[in-house]
C-alpha cells in the first residue's frame, strides 16, 4: 500500500472538535461530515483537499473526545494518510478501526511543510518528501494492519471473514 499527495500542515493538539465540530454531529453520514472537516482550523480545507492528499501534524493529533466521526470525516474528505509526531491513543485506534492509515514519525513531521508533496510506503514505513528530496523511516504497518486498512477497517474485515 502506498499514498502520495499534497500536504495540509497543522500544529500541536489538533483535537476532534476542530477536526469535526460538535455542531455537525447530528449526522453520521460520512459525506456530510467530510463537508465540514477541519473548517474551524482551516476554512479552505474542504475546498482545496483532493483525494490522496496527506495531513501532517505535530504532537497529540486527535486529542479530545473519543468520537469515530473525526477520522471518518478526514478519510471521507479524501485524505490518504495522516502523519504526526504522535497521536492521541483513542484517535489512533479509531483510525485503524475505520481504515485511515496513520503514521508516527517526528523526524518527518519536522521536515515537511504545507504544500509539500509526500509519498508514503506503508509496507516499509518509508516517508519521502518528494518536494525536498528527503526520506524518513516511519514505523511500517504489519501485514494484518495493511489488510485492515485495505478492506476499509476492522468492521469490514470481520464482516468479510463471516
Amino acid at each position: 500500500m502506498k499514498a502520495k499527495g499534497k500536504v495540509f500542515r497543522y500544529g500541536n493538539n489538533v483535537d476532534t472538535d476542530v477536526i469535526i465540530p460538535a455542531r455537525y454531529l447530528n449526522t453520521s453520514d460520512p459525506k456530510e461530515l467530510a463537508e465540514h472537516c477541519m473548517e474551524d482550523i482551516d476554512a479552505d480545507f474542504v475546498k482545496n483537499v483532493k483525494k490522496g492528499d496527506i495531513i501532517v501534524a505535530d504532537k497529540n493529533f486527535g486529542c479530545g473526545s473519543s468520537r469515530e466521526h473525526a477520522p471518518l470525516a478526514i478519510k471521507t474528505a479524501g485524505i490518504a494518510c495522516v502523519i504526526a509526531a504522535d497521536f492521541a491513543r483513542i484517535f489512533y485506534r479509531n483510525s485503524i478501526n475505520i481504515g485511515l492509515p496513520i503514521l508516527e514519525c517526528p523526524e518527518a513531521v519536522a521536515n515537511i511543510e504545507a504544500g509539500d508533496e509526500v509519498a508514503v510506503d506503508f509496507a516499509t514505513g518509508i516517508i519521502t518528501n518528494v518536494t525536498k528530496s528527503k526520506t524518513f523511516q516511519g514505523q511500517a504497518f504489519p501485514e494484518f494492519m495493511q489488510n485492515l486498512i485495505a478492506v476499509g477497517g476492522l468492521v469490514n474485515s470481520i464482516n468479510k471473514k463471516l
